[in-house]
């Protein structure tokens, strides 16, 4: 086993590497802006995985470090990943003081549900409670951000 460094550091971050992963590797977020990424990383609480000085992999928790947390943009690279990788940055992240006695955590996963489960994630008891607001081809069209909110009817 690899000696794998977990920090929350976000001095850390090798944002150009993790960038990259997530704007042409991973597929929730194919053709990210920059900006978009560098506002999400901003205002979460994110987590990196380290051999040596290599970063080999990512994740981000958007929460209020009170009642709720969001696990997203789980990342391993290719070469690092079948190694454990995953679960011992997913347990780091778990185990951080500031997201203990959360009332829910919340994540969306295409094909790692047995990671996660080992974590005590399931399906949603109450899927028919929940609602999103979903644009799916948010990343397709150009935006620097400048937009400014409407006034809804």
């Amino acid at each position: 086993m690899h000696s794998l460094t977990i920090t929350f550091d976000p001095a850390r971050l090798d944002r150009d590497r993790v960038y990259g992963w997530l704007s042409r590797e991973a597929y929730w977020s194919i053709g990210i802006g920059r900006g978009v990424f560098e506002r999400a990383v901003d205002h979460s609480l994110i987590a990196s995985a380290f051999v040596g000085d290599e970063q080999v992999a990512f994740a981000r928790v958007v929460t209020d470090r009170a009642t709720f947390a969001w696990l997203c943009d789980v990342f391993v690279a290719q070469p690092w990943r079948g190694q454990g990788m995953a679960t011992r940055l997913i347990g780091a992240v778990v185990a951080h003081p500031e997201l203990q006695g959360l009332r829910r955590w919340a994540l969306r996963t295409r094909d790692a549900h047995a990671l996660y489960r080992r974590f005590g994630f399931t399906e949603m008891v109450e899927p028919q409670r929940s609602m999103e607001r979903h644009n799916p081809h948010v990343y397709a069209v150009p935006n620097d951000g400048s937009a400014q909110p409407r006034d809804l009817p």
